[in-house]
This record gives C-alpha cells, sequence and structure tokens, in this order.
C-alpha cells in the first residue's frame, strides 16, 4: 500500500486556516456528547476486541471500555474544550536598540504522529489535544485494538462532517505493520511521532524512526516508606498507587522499606492481602511478611524482579539500610517516570524531590496522580521521560512549537 497519500492528504488538511476557538471548542463538546450517545455501538466494538485478547494479558484492562470509562473519557475532553488554546501566546517581546520588535509566538507542531498499542482510549485523548492546538493527527493503532479505534475514529468523523470539516484533521491508519515502517519513514510528511505502549514499542520506535521522536516511557515506579513514614498514611498510598488500576504506567512496581520500619509491613501491606496482590520480596522482607502474608503470594525476590513494570497485581519489596541507599536503588532501577517518598522528615522530603531524577515526584502522596487530567491539562497525549521538549503529562502546550516574529522599518544590518 502507498502510504504517502495518507501523508499527503493530513498535509493538505493541515495547510487550511486554524479554526476560530470558538468552533473548536464546540466541536470538542460535540465529540464529548457522541462518544456518550454512541456507548453502546462503542461498547459492542471494543468487546470484539476484548474476545480475541486472554483476559489474564496485562493489556487486557487498558484495552477494555467500560460505561465509566467513556464517561471518563468524554469529560476529559470537555475539560479540554474548556481550557484556553495556546495558540498565538505571545511567550516573550523584546525591543532592540536598533528599533526591532522580536516576539516569541506558540504555534502548532504540525503533523503528529501516535504509534500506540491497546489503549483506545489513547484515539479520543490525542483527538482531542491535537484539534484544540491546531494540529493534524495520524494514527497508527494496534491490531488488538483495531475494532475500538475504527469505531471511535468514526464517531469523530461524524461530528466533524456535521461541522463541515475535513475528516483527514485526524487519520487512523490501517492496523498493518507496514502502516508502522511507512510513519516511521514519514520524512517531510510528519513532524514529530509519539509513541504510546511497552518499553519495546518505545524502543523500537526511537531506534528506527527518521521522524524525530517524543518518548513516552514506560513507568518503573517506587514508593520508599522512610524511617519516619506515617504508618497509616503509608498503607493508604501504597494500596492506592498498586490497586487502583494495575495496567497503568503510573502503577507502583516495588516498594522500598527503610529496615528500621521493617516489622511495620505487615499493617503497611494489609491492604495488599486483601486485594491479593502477589510480592517478591527480599530476604528481609520475607521473613518478616511469611508469617503474616498469605503463602500462595508471597515469594523471594529474584534480581529481575527488580526494574520490572509489571502491570499486573504483583510488586516487589526491597530494604534498605538509610535513605542513600533508597536514592541509590532508585536512580539504579527508575525508568524516571514517577517516585515516591512517604515520609515526615522535611529535610529527606525536599532532599528526595530535588535529587530524585524523574518525570513527577511525589512527597506523602500516590503515584497515580501522574495523569493530565490530574494536572490540569485536560487530558494527556503521553507522559514523557525524556528532557527535550517536554516531561511528565503532555498537554497543550507540549504540543506546540514557537516561532520568532520581527517586526521593523527598513533597518538592515551591517558588519
Amino acid at each position: 500500500m502507498n502510504y504517502d497519500t495518507y501523508f499527503q492528504s493530513a498535509i493538505a488538511a493541515g495547510r487550511k486556516p486554524i479554526l476560530a476557538p470558538a468552533l473548536i471548542n464546540q466541536v470538542l463538546l460535540d465529540v464529548a456528547d457522541a462518544a456518550i450517545a454512541q456507548i453502546d455501538y462503542l461498547l459492542t466494538e471494543n468487546q470484539k476486541d476484548l474476545d480475541r485478547m486472554d483476559p489474564t494479558d496485562p493489556k487486557y484492562d487498558r484495552l477494555k471500555l467500560t460505561a465509566e470509562r467513556i464517561e471518563s473519557i468524554a469529560a476529559d475532553m470537555v475539560n479540554v474544550a474548556n481550557l484556553d488554546s495556546p495558540l498565538g501566546k505571545q511567550l516573550s517581546e523584546t525591543q532592540m536598540p536598533n528599533g526591532l520588535t522580536i516576539k516569541k509566538i506558540q504555534v502548532p507542531l504540525g503533523v503528529v504522529g501516535v504509534i500506540y498499542e491497546a489503549r483506545p482510549n489513547v484515539t479520543f485523548d490525542v483527538f482531542a489535544l491535537c484539534f484544540k492546538t491546531g494540529n493534524i493527527s495520524i494514527l497508527k493503532g494496534g491490531s488488538d485494538a483495531d475494532f475500538s479505534n475504527r469505531a471511535i475514529i468514526s464517531v469523530i468523523h461524524q461530528v466533524l462532517i456535521r461541522h463541515d470539516l475535513d475528516t483527514r484533521i485526524v487519520t487512523l491508519l490501517p492496523a498493518e505493520r507496514e502502516a508502522t515502517s511507512a510513519l516511521l519513514n514519514a520524512i517531510g510528511y510528519v513532524d514529530v511521532l509519539i509513541p504510546r505502549g511497552s518499553q519495546s514499542l518505545i524502543n523500537f520506535v526511537r531506534d528506527n524512526s527518521k521522524v524525530p521522536v517524543i518518548e513516552t516511557g514506560a513507568g518503573i515506579v517506587h514508593t520508599y516508606f522512610d524511617e519516619s513514614g506515617d504508618l497509616e498514611k503509608g498503607a493508604e498510598i501504597i494500596a492506592n498507587a498498586k490497586t487502583r488500576r494495575v495496567s497503568v504506567c503510573n502503577a507502583l512496581d516495588c516498594l522500598i522499606v527503610h529496615s528500621a520500619r521493617i516489622n511495620d509491613l505487615p499493617q503497611l501491606t494489609h491492604i495488599l492481602k486483601e486485594k491479593q496482590v502477589e510480592i517478591f520480596a527480599d530476604e528481609a522482607a520475607y521473613t518478616v511478611l511469611k508469617e503474616n502474608y498469605p503463602s500462595q503470594l508471597l515469594h523471594k525476590a529474584q534480581p529481575e524482579h527488580f526494574g520490572t513494570e509489571f502491570l499486573s497485581m504483583k510488586m516487589a519489596i526491597k530494604t534498605v539500610d538509610n535513605f542513600i541507599q533508597a536514592l541509590e536503588h532508585i536512580a539504579v532501577n527508575s525508568s524516571k517516570h514517577s517516585e515516591a517518598i512517604i515520609s515526615e522528615d522535611a529535610e529527606n522530603i525536599a532532599t528526595f524531590l530535588n535529587d530524585v531524577d524523574a518525570a513527577a515526584v511525589y512527597a506523602n502522596v500516590s503515584t497515580a496522580f501522574t495523569d493530565g487530567a490530574q494536572f490540569g491539562l485536560g487530558a494527556e497525549i503521553g507522559i514523557s521521560t525524556q528532557k527535550l521538549h517536554a516531561r511528565g503529562p503532555m498537554g497543550l502546550d507540549e504540543l506546540t512549537s514557537y516561532k520568532w516574529t520581527v517586526t521593523g522599518n527598513g533597518q538592515t544590518r551591517t558588519p
């Protein structure tokens, strides 16, 4: 298949003037309403995808749509509609001695390509954020979610047609692998490529793309329970971070415990026991938990259990003798996504927040909050773990670049 046709169509759609903010917002509100109105249709198509996947697959939960999840997605689109547009925002203005006026203005990135796996919510999120920021979006979803993605795109296109807008504003490529290769090589067509999915997908895109890539990395997430940590607060935070939704990238993977508090592990993990979380504990933690945790759910940790993104009801526990060892363990094993400390020691909290190298760092808060909507961004196109251009949840501002405008009155430059 010649994918240049898809890319040329997207560019043609992008050449049209940026739409008026009021129209953009109304379209987003109408798509949100349409998603709610067509919940039964979306769930029927989603079930076709679910029927093809093993329910024990960690991707199953990410693939699954429910009425509640669709309502939440629609609410996020309403939030995006209600946010101020960054387009045309003046970032700076300088009056030069020679009379030039130099301004820095926010503009769309252009054509944004997104490659993602079994996450149909991404289809709605990418459209909403790209449409709001004047970007064209080209989507390459995984075959696991193809029925769901095509249903979502059809709902979006129905609204665009109703407003007499070009449906090429958002294009879903075929699910076949050749489409991925074409997108990776779409030089001159696609301005930036964003992968959403497993670490293997992200690595593949980064290593093979000829188009600039913004990495949205996997989440290998730690929570450190400090010597001064509050036991009741800690148990709730740990349970929420691990069990709220296990298949998301901000879910807890490794609990680090100060050895002075090792005997508090049964209380720290009592909610995890109720939730049937499987634990891989180091020797010290295993010794304490073996009389207090179900034997079928408790195992001795192996080296590979540390630095693993479980995406399931599984978690590792690491014991450290001091705060510095906790920082060192995180530095070695972190994916630089989200890291947390539970502590009442102001100095340790300040050091943790300052020194831990991650896109989001927390003190006495569940890592479940690493989310564009929770950060006030309306929604997110991904969570960047790199440091160039964007880091953390990527919302409207992160989908823009800027240009310089220079105005004068006949000035010329002399050597």
